[in-house]
């Protein structure tokens, strides 16, 4: 079924998967081989997982994989494909950098000296200001990378309001070339929950 979706992703059709099930069922196992699949085809698997004890800590999950995505472009950099999303990234973040490399700390590697955002942002606009950016980060790659990106979060039943609003922003985007995959537990979420 995940690489069924997965094709019709690659052939332009919008797929949005699901994975659930009771805690042990596999579903980490069966997103893990589909991110086989993903690198054996030619693409980027990046994953985070959701954690009960850090839901105070907004887009953990969603910037634990978008670190792994910049460590990947590193690790890449003699390919162009690599070097024309960190250029594309550059263009795109420009000064804004520095304020997402706070939670994407691997930005930094490709980005040289950022420096520090020392500014004041109140807590709410700062996590629209974090939506905001991270939805320009995937839009980025997704329209500058010719190789595609599957992201998966897994545990979404622990993911945080935030969390929840980014990744409502990414699957309404639409986003080229970046497949979006969730796992969650079904007894996890409350049916009456605002973020199912």
């Amino acid at each position: 079924f995940l690489k069924d979706c997965y094709q019709r992703f690659l052939s332009g059709s919008c797929n949005f998967p699901i994975i659930t099930g009771p805690s042990g069922i596999g579903k980490t196992l069966l997103a893990t081989r589909f991110g086989d699949h993903v690198s054996h085809s030619g693409g980027v698997f990046i994953s985070g997982k959701f954690d009960q004890h850090h839901q105070a800590t907004p887009f953990m999950a969603i910037t634990h994989a978008f670190n792994e995505y910049c460590s990947f472009l590193v690790a890449n950099t003699e390919c162009s494909n690599a070097t024309s999303v960190v250029s594309s990234l550059r263009d795109s973040l420009g000064n804004d950098a520095g304020y997402l490399a706070k939670v994407i700390p691997n930005l930094s590697l490709f980005f040289g000296d950022i420096g520090e955002y020392n500014g004041h942002v109140e807590c709410v606009n700062a996590q629209k200001r974090l939506q905001y950016l991270l939805c320009r980060f995937v839009e980025t790659v997704s329209t500058s990378s010719k190789t595609p990106v599957a992201l998966f979060l897994d545990d979404l039943q622990w993911a945080d309001p935030a969390s929840i609003a980014a990744i409502r922003l990414l699957i309404l985007s639409k986003p080229l070339r970046f497949f979006i995959l969730v796992s969650y537990r079904d007894y996890g979420v409350n049916e009456d929950d605002d973020n199912r």
